[in-house]
């Protein structure tokens, strides 16, 4: 076993929970980005994380929340992390942190070599970094595009203060590849493992973890 660990974001279902954890997830992501068609509502939210299978980390998806936003969600919704995945500052992902009292992690997008030198800075704030690749210009969502970046970019790159895990276009096909050339020990899919958009499919979640411990 390699020891990977695999995030499989964009739960709607019981039934998405459930086959993330059959399949040896370690964690899930439920998305509170109301634009895109993987997200849930509080309410959806909170049923979902409270029967979650034991074991799975549920991680909170938000885009440059308000404070507002979060009262509202920790109230509600039992999480193990929070993933700022907009334009949050060094101080606000610190702010969030301390507020909530949560692990956070902080998505750095990445298309070319300089989209890296940010992730320095927020490793000393964040718990964990997810690098992902940048949403194209005009994109209507900050990330779940299922677009790769170049891996090579990451190939001297592979340690930070805080551990990184590697998004952005992964699948069952590509996972081992991209693993091997970053060196990643912690990868993120949602749209690699639907077989229609915001649809989990059961053996594209196994056959993407089996590829991760077959490396």
């Amino acid at each position: 076993m390699s020891g990977i660990r695999v995030k499989i974001c964009g739960m709607k279902t019981r039934a998405d929970m459930e086959a993330a954890a059959a399949a040896g997830a370690a964690y899930v992501g439920l998305n509170f980005f109301s634009k895109s068609a993987r997200s849930v509502t509080i309410a959806q939210a909170a049923a979902l994380a409270v029967d979650a299978p034991v074991g799975l980390a549920k991680v909170g998806l938000v885009v440059n929340p308000t404070d507002a936003d979060l009262d509202a969600i920790a109230g509600s919704v039992p999480l193990d992390m929070i993933q700022l995945h907009g334009r949050e500052s060094v101080e606000r992902v610190a702010e969030i942190k301390t507020r909530y009292g949560l692990p956070v992690m902080k998505v750095i997008g990445v298309a070319e070599a300089s989209d890296l030198a940010p992730i320095d800075l927020y490793a000393q704030v964040a718990d964990q970094i997810m690098i992902d690749a940048k949403a194209p210009k005009g994109a209507k969502l900050p990330g779940g595009n299922g677009i790769a970046f170049d891996w090579q970019l990451l190939a001297d790159k592979k340690y930070w203060q805080a551990p990184w895990m590697l998004a952005g276009g992964l699948t069952p096909g590509n996972v081992a590849e991209a693993i091997r050339k970053t060196g990643a020990r912690q990868v993120d899919v949602a749209s690699g493992v639907e077989s229609a958009p915001a649809q989990k499919d059961p053996d594209l979640m196994r056959a993407f973890v089996d590829a991760t411990q077959a490396v």
